[in-house]
């Protein structure tokens, strides 16, 4: 096909074709308004109960909300389900009798298996499968982002390329998979990216402190930047983003089991005063990960120091105390233990995951750090405390997850999460701005 009969193509299709989106959340709603303002003719809907508040509150809105699935199942050329992946099956089987005979048919969960599972057991055969997943938050720009496309039943030889034209105006990087390459990729790249954050978090809360206003000696520089801010930033978002891919992954279950038993193998060489073993333990896992590695680092001083939700005056010497940097460490070695190479899969990385193994390749890579860190860890028992406390967060996570337990992952996210409520506005700006920087040098 030429350009301009390509051209055509997509124009028939905008003027004729309606996109549905079931589930106004925050990325729901983020496709709703990006499709539609390219041009698409949109129509969506939440739960029946929110269609009067969600009328009036989108009454301006280039897209249309509707009452229920069904209405807008019946319509949709390409129907895309926008739920928690706790509650894809049920949705899919109370709304896909009502799809319209020829659709295509997509998700946005980030554990494809489930929802697969879903359309294969409640849709027709008559219905083409082409689901999605951007791999970035509804407040990171999805420009230049990695968004998966999984052509699972393709009947059709238009189906794939009227989802990728639907797709283009998001200007992300499509990525190709199938549904089990990519639950693979993202629990490597997701699970203990989201358990080391979320185990910061908690281990915090349950000491009662908000780490930026502990003194100018803890939690100051650039690594506790990072730290304080991505995990303010996980949880000022809606706790089923995470719940869904730990949960309903078995691969991620796994990486978390993992990443509590480094964490506490890490911990207990501390507690023994085994400097040696720890060594050769860390020696192991930097070997592994960066052995290859060539080129200046992803991340540098200067943009670690920057964002900080910390208020010290630029010109007051701090004593900054060494810390341990047991989460870092811990991820190291759960990469080692679980022969993952965290390279191998940048090309589906999230922005939180870059950060993330930016900041364990600065502790490992940046000449003394690692040392530094090490020797601190046996002379200087300031961060012992704070230690102790986020081997038991890791537990709690690991426990959770093992469990199943949606509810009571639930309930323990929201506690944490409206311990730091306060926070979330500053730590969100800031953490956007560290974003776009980093996503600028990487």
């Amino acid at each position: 096909m030429t350009a301009i009969e390509e051209n055509a193509q997509v124009k028939h299709w905008m003027d004729t074709k309606i996109i549905g989106i079931i589930g106004l959340g925050d990325m729901g709603l983020m496709y709703a308004e990006k499709l539609s303002q390219a041009g698409w003719n949109v129509i969506c809907c939440d739960r029946p109960e929110r269609y009067e508040e969600l009328r009036e509150k989108h009454k301006g809105a280039s897209f249309r909300v509707f009452a229920n699935g069904h209405l807008v199942a019946r319509m949709s050329d390409y129907l895309m389900y926008s739920v928690e992946a706790a509650n894809i099956g049920k949705i899919v089987a109370r709304y896909g009798s009502s799809t319209k005979v020829g659709a295509v048919v997509g998700g946005q969960t980030s554990c494809k298996r489930e929802e697969i599972k879903a359309f294969e057991e409640q849709l027709p055969d008559d219905l083409d499968i082409v689901t999605v997943h951007s791999l970035h938050g509804p407040r990171v720009s999805s420009e230049g982002q990695p968004l998966v496309i999984i052509a699972h039943r393709t009947s059709r030889p238009d189906s794939l390329p009227f989802v990728e034209s639907v797709l283009s105006c998001l200007k992300s990087k499509h990525v190709y998979l199938t549904a089990e390459e990519h639950d693979r990729i993202t629990a490597d790249t997701q699970a203990v990216t989201h358990a080391a954050f979320l185990s910061m978090g908690l281990a915090w809360y349950r000491r009662k402190l908000y780490p930026w206003q502990v003194g100018p000696c803890k939690w100051y520089g650039g690594l506790e930047n990072v730290k304080v801010n991505i995990s303010l930033r996980i949880y000022s978002n809606k706790w089923h983003v995470y719940a869904g891919l730990a949960i309903t992954n078995d691969a991620a279950r796994q990486q978390i089991m993992q990443y509590a038993e480094s964490s506490k193998a890490l911990f207990s060489l501390f507690l023994e005063g085994n400097e040696q073993a720890l060594k050769e333990r860390l020696q192991k896992a930097k070997d592994f990960i960066f052995s290859k590695h060539e080129g200046p680092l992803m991340l540098q001083d200067v943009m670690l120091e920057k964002h900080t939700i910390a208020k010290y005056d630029k010109t007051d010497d701090v004593d900054v105390l060494p810390n341990s940097h047991l989460s870092l460490l811990a991820i190291a070695d759960s990469w080692y233990h679980l022969g993952i190479n965290p390279y191998d899969h940048m090309i589906c990385s999230t922005p939180l995951f870059r950060i993330f193994l930016g900041v364990t390749e600065y502790l490992f890579l940046k000449p003394g750090l690692l040392e530094k860190t090490i020797d601190a860890t046996f002379s200087d028992k300031s961060f012992r405390a704070d230690d102790l406390e986020f081997v038991g967060a890791v537990g709690t996570w690991s426990q959770l997850v093992t469990f199943g337990d949606y509810d009571l992952y639930r309930q323990q996210f929201e506690e944490v999460q409206q311990f730091f409520q306060p926070m979330f506005e500053e730590a969100t700006k800031i953490g956007n701005e560290m974003i776009s920087v980093i996503q600028s040098k990487l």
